[in-house]
């Protein structure tokens, strides 16, 4: 053979061996992958909280994620039709039981992950009144409007319901989005002006600024609710492990939190904070993938 014969078999062989591994490669990446997974949720800051976190365990576990940022009546559809396979901001049983109801034999609600929630009109603590049934004899203190968040959020419907309930003929409900409410509510803070939102809890706004709920007492808001993970019936048969991550995921209002208010800081992305509140919290994380190994 001749020399220009042997470089050109070796450069082949190295060819091959390249290819070869490749390929091994390849077959390997497919074998440990487990599937991917999608999310979606409403982007409401405890659900984009929660949301990333159980992204950012399931890729911790071998799950590809996809994420899908939607209104809550298109949220509730898309986990029932199967175009997502699971959410955890389903907040029940009031505000989207309706939802519920529509999707109910195609999803399986796996039960609570966080408890102790709230709904209702919040206001700064200076403002004067303490009750709903105060709104109408103060209606030019808060510009005859209550300041809202989008239009298809269960929360809106159910204080269109409490306008109704208590008679509040001089405000008006103003569409917006959460980032634009708190905005409002940030600007009025400032100015020490009377402001009436839409709010909840959890929500980072109670750790920045001092609140108050106004008295709700003929119930129109309901009593406490929770907020469910619910998942598209066959998830369980086609991918136990991370359903039973799914299952398991369940922390407190304090947790939740934290992560809230690490993403109010400029600059930075719910992702990645995410997946350092993770790394900082293994024993926490440990309670939702125990056991799960497959």
């Amino acid at each position: 053979m001749t020399r220009n014969a042997l470089s050109q078999a070796v450069r082949y062989g190295a060819l091959m061996m390249a290819a070869g591994a490749s390929m091994a490669a390849g077959v390997a990446q497919a074998q440990d992958s487990k599937g991917t997974i999608d999310l979606a949720y409403v982007e409401w800051a405890s659900e984009v909280a929660s949301t990333n976190v159980v992204r950012a365990v399931l890729e911790q576990e071998g799950y590809t994620v996809k994420m899908s940022s939607l209104s809550a009546a298109v949220m509730w559809q898309a986990v029932g039709t199967g175009d997502a396979d699971a959410i955890v901001a389903a907040w029940l049983p009031t505000t989207h039981g309706d939802y519920l109801k529509q999707v109910q034999d195609s999803v399986e609600d796996l039960g609570p992950n966080l408890e102790g929630t709230k709904l209702g009109l919040v206001v700064p603590s200076y403002v004067d009144i303490s009750s709903i049934d105060e709104l109408n004899s103060h209606a030019d203190e808060f510009n005859d409007q209550i300041v809202g968040i989008d239009p298809g959020a269960g929360l809106m419907a159910q204080t269109e319901d409490a306008i109704k309930e208590y008679g509040i003929d001089d405000l008006t409900l103003q569409s917006s989005s959460g980032a634009a409410m708190t905005s409002a509510l940030g600007n009025a803070i400032e100015n020490k002006e009377p402001i009436v939102v839409t709010g909840w809890t959890p929500h980072w706004m109670f750790a920045r600024w001092d609140l108050k709920y106004l008295d709700d007492p003929k119930k129109a808001y309901g009593d406490a609710e929770e907020i469910d993970t619910v998942v598209h019936k066959g998830l369980k048969d086609e991918m136990p492990q991370a359903y039973k991550i799914l299952d398991n995921f369940h922390w407190t209002p304090e947790q939740m939190g934290e992560v809230m208010l690490m993403n109010q800081k400029d600059g930075t992305d719910p992702y990645e904070n995410a997946k350092k509140w993770v790394a900082e919290h293994p024993d926490v994380v440990a309670k939702w993938t125990d056991g799960t190994d497959s």
